[in-house]
């Protein structure tokens, strides 16, 4: 199978959305010959933050001379970017050939349980020895979690998130993450309000595990990611780190020099600096709104290009980030329903009317008025295509897709799974 009959074959499988539950994938892996026993585990759930924390954690994994494997979704430019062995995707070839192998073996499987397996195939047949996993979706029954005795595992914050399928509150979800407890397991703790805390630990108890929260950074500690919000997430990647066995070296150089793409992501362009952020809650809305004030942004040479999901809480998003930008522009991430899983954007027309701004055709359009406006606001003759500040917010598939037209990236289609 060819890369693009893999490709399309997943994405069918789209239908299925985000089904949670753990029978399918456990006589998926029985098929494989669980493959996901193959290596050691570090499993991270979180609301926000997880991301940042695997690739913390791979990052120092590999500092420290392992050979690492990291999990992650969903992908911004490219399908390969969510299944990484030594902090590279995997190539066409070898993509292609797991991808195509899983799809033949495991004809019931959903997208995003479909891409775990081969995840797993991938990193037994590259022989890794540490797999970084993010949690998709919760954590007690996402497709992650049939791993049965993780070497390592954290939940960083705990915001509202995904409500129609976690519950209502940050109690409900917590207990829905919490579920990645196993016995005899201790999981690091972000920072989270009592309430949520108090939660996580009777769902550990009830599982034999126990929580721990994790060691605040030293001052001098130097972290790579941008903003405040990153210190708390390297403490747990390094606390994470010392489970795994990994030096105080390998700790430090990882927290320092991991990267992780459209997170708070600044990117030099001939017409002004873009940031691109995959904000696409209320929680990182207000991270972001935080960091832009930090940074001293001026209001008057900032634009903000924001567009999300019809399932998120885009109100309470819009209303943290407008205030911080004299100029916005909406599109919709998915111009049409994301490969038939059903979801769709929000109608930019709607967010306009709540905030005030420019309405785009696409992304390519959207970043092109951001700069008009920005130009047309006192520039000096001569220069007015330069300068200001273009923010990009809202979703990961926004921010995939203008970081694609940026810096004119090859691009698989957006998926919002």
């Amino acid at each position: 199978m060819d890369l693009a009959a893999a490709l399309a074959g997943i994405y069918a499988r789209a239908p299925l959305g985000m089904r949670l539950g753990l029978d399918p994938m456990r006589a998926a892996c029985a098929r494989l010959g669980h493959p996901e026993r193959d290596f050691e585990v570090v499993h991270v759930a979180g609301t926000n933050g997880k991301g940042s924390v695997c690739a913390m954690v791979d990052a120092i994994a590999r500092a420290d001379g392992r050979k690492v494997g990291l999990y992650t979704s969903p992908h911004l430019c490219r399908f390969a970017e969510r299944i990484r062995v030594g902090g590279e995707p995997l190539d066409d070839d070898t993509f292609a050939r797991v991808l195509g192998d899983v799809l033949v073996q495991t004809p019931d499987l959903s997208f995003f349980e479909t891409a775990t397996c081969a995840a797993f195939v991938a990193f037994r047949d590259a022989g890794v020895e540490l797999a970084v996993l993010e949690v998709g979706i919760g954590g007690r029954l996402d497709a992650t979690n049939v791993v049965t005795t993780p070497r390592a595992a954290a939940i960083t914050r705990v915001a509202l998130d995904h409500e129609q399928m976690l519950g209502a509150t940050l109690v409900d979800i917590a207990r829905e993450k919490a579920g990645i407890a196993k016995w005899g397991l201790e999981i690091v703790l972000g920072g989270m309000q009592p309430d949520v805390r108090r939660a996580i630990d009777e769902v550990a108890r009830s599982s034999g595990a126990h929580t721990v929260d994790a060691p605040p950074l030293a001052l001098e500690a130097i972290v790579g990611l941008a903003g405040a919000h990153q210190r708390g997430n390297a403490a747990v990647a390094v606390a994470l780190g010392k489970k795994i066995g990994a030096s105080a070296a390998a700790c430090e150089d990882g927290i320092a020099h991991a990267t992780w793409p459209g997170r708070l992501e600044r990117l030099e362009t001939p017409e002004g600096p873009v940031l691109l952020d995959a904000a696409h809650n209320p929680d990182g809305a207000a991270a972001l709104a935080r960091h832009l004030e930090r940074a001293g942004a001026p209001r008057k040479r900032t634009a903000l290009v924001f567009g999300t999901l019809a399932d998120k809480a885009w109100e309470p998003m819009l209303d943290k980030l407008a205030p911080r930008a004299a100029h916005r522009v909406y599109v919709a991430p998915l111009p049409e329903k994301a490969s038939a899983t059903g979801r769709a954007s929000i109608d930019p027309h709607a967010m306009a009317a709540r905030h005030p701004g420019a309405v785009a055709s696409d992304v390519a359009d959207a970043c092109a008025l951001a700069r008009r406006a920005l130009a047309g606001d006192g520039a000096e003759p001569g220069k007015a295509a330069s300068g200001g500040l273009v923010v990009v917010a809202g979703s990961i598939y926004l921010v995939g897709q203008v970081r694609a037209h940026l810096l004119g990236l090859p691009r698989d289609p957006p998926i919002a799974l």
